[in-house]
């Protein structure tokens, strides 16, 4: 993440203002990475798994929340009755230890809530972040240097420790998987307040920003209008890594119990009980830990892609280097 940051952040300081034409640049640049292309079709089949959870689940005809106790051998401890974790027509992946909860149930249900909380914690996190980078950049001498001291604050600050803190004081009766985002987006938008004041302050001395300044324009309506255009694209570019990175602290913070609670299920919180059964049941911990890694991995993926798509210097060095392997195939075929 932090060769990441380091990349966006030098892609902050170009001045070149996107054109109108910038979508079908990106878009055409995009196409030529096909581990992003790849990495996308992944996200959108993840994204597509969630939102339709309650429609797979009553195809299935199982919920995640009801208990099957005759499907788990008590003397033994709980241990699901039958192979594969008493996987059949049924219950297609299994059952959960103990309960007899439909493992397949719960997995796409757990998707829409480790989805749902880090696409809601990267939202405040982006807005929280913005804000205050445009503040900073725009306001008076000591206004930035508050600002900027805050952020300095926020970005030393350990987000998994403040997260555990603040999670463990709140009441049970908030619902968890909403505390998790605004906790998880309320800590950890200092990086994002970075980037955005670097690139606003570079795009605010520029010739159509001090026109709009000289044509009477306020300071808001010349960030709505002007600057906030200009920094749309580091936005996005680390928008996409956030993503990834609260899928993984939300998994976390389940895991270690102060995430989303039972009944709701979360891929973090099947992996809590998974190290006790994984001997009996092992698809109990390779399901919920192989879709978090395939999600984080595509995420990542996709989210180097865009910020490579967005990058004109990036796309550039791969045409100069695209086209310096032509040159020396055609110079050795020539020798030859």
């Amino acid at each position: 993440m932090s060769e990441a940051l380091l990349a966006v952040e030098a892609a902050a300081t170009d001045t070149t203002v996107p054109a109108a034409s910038g979508a079908r640049q990106f878009w055409r640049r995009l196409r030529t990475q096909r581990a992003a292309l790849v990495a996308a079709g992944v996200v959108a089949l993840l994204v597509l798994v969630a939102l339709a959870a309650p429609l797979l689940t009553a195809l299935e005809g199982q919920d995640p929340t009801t208990y099957h106790p005759s499907l788990v051998d008590s003397a033994r401890g709980g241990v699901p009755i039958g192979s594969l974790g008493g996987a059949s027509a049924d219950h297609w992946f299994g059952v959960e230890p103990q309960t007899g909860r439909d493992l397949f149930a719960r997995l796409v249900h757990g998707a829409r809530v480790s989805l749902g909380v880090a696409l809601a914690a990267t939202v405040v996190q982006v807005a929280i972040g913005t804000t205050v980078g445009v503040a900073a950049a725009l306001g008076k001498r000591w206004v930035d240097q508050l600002l900027s001291r805050f952020t300095d604050v926020m970005v030393a600050m350990p987000l998994m420790i403040m997260s555990l803190a603040l999670l463990a004081i709140v009441p049970p009766s908030f619902p968890r998987p909403v505390l998790v985002a605004l906790v998880v987006g309320l800590i950890g938008w200092g990086n994002i307040a970075r980037i955005v004041r670097a690139q606003t302050l570079t795009l605010k001395e520029l010739d159509h920003v001090a026109a709009a300044r000289l044509s009477g324009w306020g300071t808001w309506s010349i960030a709505r209008r002007e600057l906030l255009p200009g920094v749309a694209a580091p936005i996005i570019t680390y928008a996409a890594l956030l993503v990834p990175t609260n899928i993984t602290v939300e998994a976390a913070l389940s895991f270690l119990g102060v995430g989303v609670k039972p009944p709701t299920p979360s891929w973090g919180q099947m992996l809590t009980a998974a190290d006790v059964w994984y001997q009996a049941a092992p698809q109990y911990l390779l399901l919920p830990a192989g879709a978090l890694f395939i999600t984080v991995l595509a995420l990542t993926v996709l989210g180097d892609g865009v910020r490579t798509a967005l990058d004109p210097r990036a796309a550039s060095r791969l045409r100069i280097g695209t086209g310096r392997r032509r040159e020396s195939k055609a110079d050795a075929g020539g020798t030859a």
